[in-house]
Parts: structure tokens; sequence; C-alpha cells
């Protein structure tokens, strides 16, 4: 059942963390039942070094800026070449629009040339640092490309209920967002959150943006605590786990073991997929 501006508007002004998290886990639970998806990165520079990508890896992530236009290209084709048929995403939507526009050339010409390098995804579409997301997103799509994912670069403001419904809308418009990462992917001196302000913020993600199947949390920059909590509010797709089983640790210390342990312990289901979100383990 959807839920009403009205109930958007009484939830997200409650500090009742469990009535909102009930609400949102109903809501995961009708779109995904209690599967629980994980991608394992492996990630590489975008400037020149070595190209080491784990056997057990599902995506081969691209991260950084490329100097410019060539080296972006050298640098899909150089990893693509080393891929074994793994996907390959890459980059930052928002520094693919700046290097587009520092060389004089369409954003949709430099991602074709990507794609012709042999990209499948564009890594991350930073909602709030694009200069028309609806239509670099369209572009990315006529390009021939996929994007991994919609995120949040840094908070701008207190009151996420508005950001989110933006959201709804460039999905209403776009109809390609297979996943939203709520939280930022840098903090905001000026606006500090809590791990009660990131659970909340994940649950009225939840809430808010139904038209977009999945609301992800990334393993690297949170954690596995708050992984493993947002789960329980709202999230269905765990993002950047670590490829390397070899930690030294101990089989159960190690990442594939851990990221089973914590979606099974949040009561769930785990599934593993790649960067096409292609069931390939569970």
């Amino acid at each position: 059942m959807p839920v009403s501006d009205e109930e958007i508007t009484t939830l997200a002004a409650t500090h009742d963390i469990v009535a909102i998290g009930m609400r949102a886990d109903e809501i995961r639970r009708q779109l995904h039942g209690a599967a629980t998806t994980f991608v394992r990165v492996a990630d590489v520079a975008a400037d020149a070094g070595p190209i080491a990508v784990a056997a057990a890896a599902g995506e081969i992530r691209i991260v950084g800026t490329p100097a410019n236009r060539s080296a972006a290209m050298a640098r899909v084709a150089a990893v693509v070449s080393q891929a074994r048929g793994l996907p390959v995403s890459a980059f930052s939507l928002d520094d693919l629009e700046r290097i587009a526009a520092s060389e004089n050339v369409t954003l949709r010409s430099l991602l074709e040339e990507l794609r012709t390098a042999g990209l499948e995804l564009v890594a991350e579409a930073p909602f709030d640092r694009l200069q028309d997301p609806r239509r670099s997103i369209e572009e990315v799509n006529i390009a021939g490309l996929a994007l991994a994912r919609l995120t949040i670069h840094q908070l701008t403001s207190d009151d996420p209920v508005a950001l989110l419904k933006r959201v709804v809308e460039l999905q209403r418009a776009v109809a390609v967002i297979r996943a939203f990462a709520p939280l930022p992917r840098r903090l905001n001196p000026a606006l500090p959150t809590t791990g009660y302000d990131d659970v909340k913020r994940v649950a009225i993600a939840r809430l808010i943006v139904e038209n977009v199947p999945s609301i992800q949390v990334d393993w690297a920059l949170y954690g596995p605590k708050l992984a493993q909590i947002a789960l329980t509010v709202g999230a269905d797709d765990v993002d950047s786990v670590s490829p390397d089983d070899e930690t030294g640790e101990g089989r159960r210390r190690a990442p594939l073991e851990e990221i089973r342990r914590n979606i099974r312990a949040a009561g769930l289901d785990p599934v593993e997929r790649n960067g096409r979100f292609d069931i390939v383990g569970q």
C-alpha cells in the first residue's frame, strides 16, 4: 500500500525510529521479500596504475576522476582488456559532464566513446551535483550505457523529504534508475549526522522513493554495523563489499562470510549479484 503524503509528513517529523523502520520494512518486503542483494566490487584507480582484480569480484569499478577525455578512454580500454567478462563501471557522471564541457564535446558523444571502449556502466550519478539530472541520465541511456546507482554527494538541508520527492520525479521522467543510495558520499561539516539520522534517512527514502527498485547502502563507506541496521529499515542492496577473501583473519572474518552473516542476522536472505544485477550466488 503506497504511503500517503500525510503519513510521510507524520513519519518524517517523528523521533520514533521503530515506527518509521517498521513501515519502511513493510514496503521493502512487498518489493523484495527477504532477498537482500550484495555486490563484491574490485576498485581500480582512474589514473595509470596496476589492474588487480580478485577472482571473486562481481564488478570492476574505476574510481577517481580521469585527467581528460583521452585518459578516460585509455583507462577504460585497459581495464576492460583485463576484466575477463566482468561488468566494468567507471566515473561519476558529474565529472564526465565537466570533462565534456572542458573539451567542447557533448556529454552524449563522450559517453558513446566510453561505450565503444567497452564500458558498461557509469558508476554513479550524484543527484545534487548534476547540472541537469534528467538530461544527463537520459544521455547515459541513449549512449547504450547503464547507470549503476543514483547517489547523494553531500547533504545541503536537514529536511530530506523535498530532495527525495525530487528523486521520485526524476525516476518518473527517466525510468532507468535501478538503485538509489540515500546516504551522502561526503559529510557536510555544517550538517553533521548521527547513526540515528542515517538510519532514519534510509527508512524515509524507502517510504518516499517507491518507484526506484532498490535502496542501497555502501558497505565500505558506512561499515557493517550501519549496513545491517539499514537492512532492517528499508534497504535491500549492499554495495562495495570487498572481493578479497584472503584477509589473514580466517574464513569466518572474510568479507563474503561477514556480509552473509550480517544479512542473516537481520532476518534476511543474502543473494550475491554482479554489476549487471544478475544473480551469481546465494
